[in-house]
Parts: C-alpha cells; sequence; structure tokens
C-alpha cells in the first residue's frame, strides 16, 4: 500500500503545494476484468489539488474519494472531478463512490452553484460515511473515526496489502482536521503510519478544531504507532516549528509530508526511518519523491533526493 502526498498545505493552497489531497494506492484483482490492478483513493481534494493528481496517475483510474470533512479546503476541488467526469476524458465511465459525512452531496451542490435537481449520479455515487461501519475499495478497507472539529468530520483508518507481502495486512490512519479526542485515538492505535494534522502552533488557539505539534505527538506516543508524517501545516509557520512541536511528546520516526512524496506502507518504514539525519538526504525504498510528470503507474527509484525535505531522526 502506497501514500503520496498530493497537496498538504493547511487550510488553504501554498506556496509549494495544493491544499489537502492524499493518494492511497494498492494492488489488487479487478472483479469484473479478473485482473490485477492499481487501486486509486483520494483522501480529500482540497484547492488545487485535482490538478497536482495528474503528475501522479491519470484521473480517468480513480476509483473512490473520501472526504473527511466539508470544508472548502478539503473538498473543493470535487467540482473539477465531476466536469472531468462529465465532459472530459472521463464521459461514460460508471461513477465513482464519493463517500463523507452526512450532507456531503448538498456541500458539493453549493460549490458548484446547483439546486437540488443536480445529483451527479452520471459521475458519483455519494455516500454517507458512518462512524465504525467499514467501506470496501478493492483491496483497501476503510474504517472511519468521529473527529472533534467544528463540522462534521472522521479520521480513517485504512487496511491494505503490503507491498512486499501481499498476504499481510499494513495499516494508516489519516487524522483530517481534528483536535485530540478518544475516538481519533482508538482509530490511530497501532498502525504502521500515522498522517497527522499539525494545523497550528501553541501560538495559536485551536482547541476544538486542530492540533498543534505537541497534541499530534502526544496522540501518536499514546496510539503506539509505528512512525509519524506531519501534514497541514500552515503555509506561515516554519515546518522545523511544527515538527520541533511534536518533538516534545513523540519519539519516534518522523517526516514532514511535502508534496510529491511517496511513502510504501509497512512495518520496516519506521525502522529506516528512525536512522535518517536532520537536513540528509533519507535513502529509503519507503520515501520516494518524485520529480517532475509522472506517467501512470511510474515511481520514482528507491533513494531519490528529497528536495529541501525535512527529516527528523
Amino acid at each position: 500500500m502506497e501514500l503520496r502526498i498530493v497537496g498538504c498545505t493547511g487550510s488553504m493552497s501554498g506556496p509549494h503545494s495544493s491544499a489537502s489531497c492524499y493518494l492511497v494506492r494498492a494492488r489488487g484483482m479487478d472483479p469484473v476484468t479478473g485482473v490485477v490492478r492499481w487501486w486509486n483513493l483520494a483522501l480529500d481534494l482540497g484547492p488545487g489539488s485535482f490538478g497536482q493528481l495528474w503528475r501522479h496517475i491519470d484521473p480517468v483510474d480513480l476509483d473512490a474519494v473520501v472526504f473527511s470533512h466539508c470544508h472548502a479546503d478539503h473538498m473543493a476541488d470535487v467540482i473539477s472531478l465531476h466536469v472531468h467526469r462529465r465532459w472530459g476524458p472521463a464521459k461514460g465511465r460508471a461513477p465513482i463512490v464519493v463517500a463523507g459525512p452526512a450532507g456531503t452531496i448538498d456541500r458539493i451542490r453549493d460549490i458548484d452553484g446547483c439546486g437540488p435537481g443536480e445529483d451527479y449520479a452520471g459521475e458519483f455515487r455519494v455516500q454517507e460515511l458512518i462512524a465504525g461501519q467499514n467501506v470496501q475499495i478493492g483491496p483497501l478497507s476503510l474504517v472511519p473515526s468521529p473527529a472533534w472539529h467544528s463540522v462534521p468530520a472522521f479520521g480513517v483508518r485504512i487496511s491494505g496489502p503490503d507491498e512486499a507481502d501481499p498476504f499481510r495486512t499494513v495499516t494508516l490512519f489519516y487524522t483530517g482536521d481534528t483536535d485530540e479526542c478518544d475516538t481519533i485515538l482508538e482509530g490511530a492505535r497501532g498502525v504502521d503510519l500515522l498522517l497527522t494534522e499539525v494545523g497550528f502552533t501553541r501560538a495559536d488557539t485551536a482547541r476544538g478544531i486542530h492540533m498543534d505539534g505537541e497534541r499530534a505527538g502526544r496522540l501518536a506516543t499514546r496510539a503506539e504507532v509505528s512512525a509519524v508524517v506531519a501534514t497541514h501545516i500552515q503555509p506561515w509557520t516554519p515546518v522545523e516549528v511544527a515538527l520541533e512541536e511534536v518533538r516534545r511528546t513523540w519519539s519516534g520516526p518522523l517526516v514532514a509530508a511535502q508534496a510529491g512524496q511517496c511513502f510504501t506502507v509497512g512495518r520496516s518504514f519506521g525502522r529506516s526511518l528512525r536512522h535518517g539525519r536532520a537536513g540528509a538526504t533519507p535513502q529509503l525504498s519507503e520515501l520516494r519523491v518524485p520529480v517532475g510528470t509522472i506517467p501512470r503507474d511510474v515511481s520514482a527509484q528507491a533513494g531519490d533526493e528529497l528536495a529541501g525535505g525535512v527529516l527528523v531522526p
């Protein structure tokens, strides 16, 4: 199972990244064709992210989108996806799953400027996320956990096949936007990779909405995860400040999300990250940073440079 960082800037697009979008991929059997293929799931689709998604996959090949919540910075580019599927190259394809909290389709209509007569049935199969109820996308199993945010929101635990051993399951948890709470803690417990928001720093007041670095690190420690990717850092916040806060409460492997990163989720991920040095180029098969346009199903090779990246031992 792969995690690709399409966009990661907090609350808006920034100078180096679009807003939130994370591509989760895994190989599995297609029940229609009987052929093993890549399954592609987008977690959130914030402003500017649909264009960046093309650098990772052909959007025609997207199987599902899951919205952690319905704030615009996590879903506004669903309209680009709608246009692509109704009038673009994906026209005529079967509708894909679009899942989110209750009211997701109404929120899509609001952003699109459409009334209740628009159901998007030709493009999307809109379904409501229910806490604790599994959503299956090919080989990927998703279980939502209620988050603590200013609107209905979920974190998502995803289980999928290990790239090295498809008979073994690996796990990641995406917090979405949330403050620390018991439901997010339970959802994240014991995962191989925690993709956690660090929406603000201690200098900001965001209780009940976002975590600062200390609370994100405490979540990772209490949940006993293997490794942490810190994301949703505001464009005005120095990455080093956010990571230093996480470090106060988390002593394990830690890296800051950057657009273009590709993580292979698995047991060796945390152990490999632990040997990195701050500011050094990580020599990891688990951390690949694509450069330039990425053709369909082509990844950068192990050891590619993490340009401008931050790796904390």
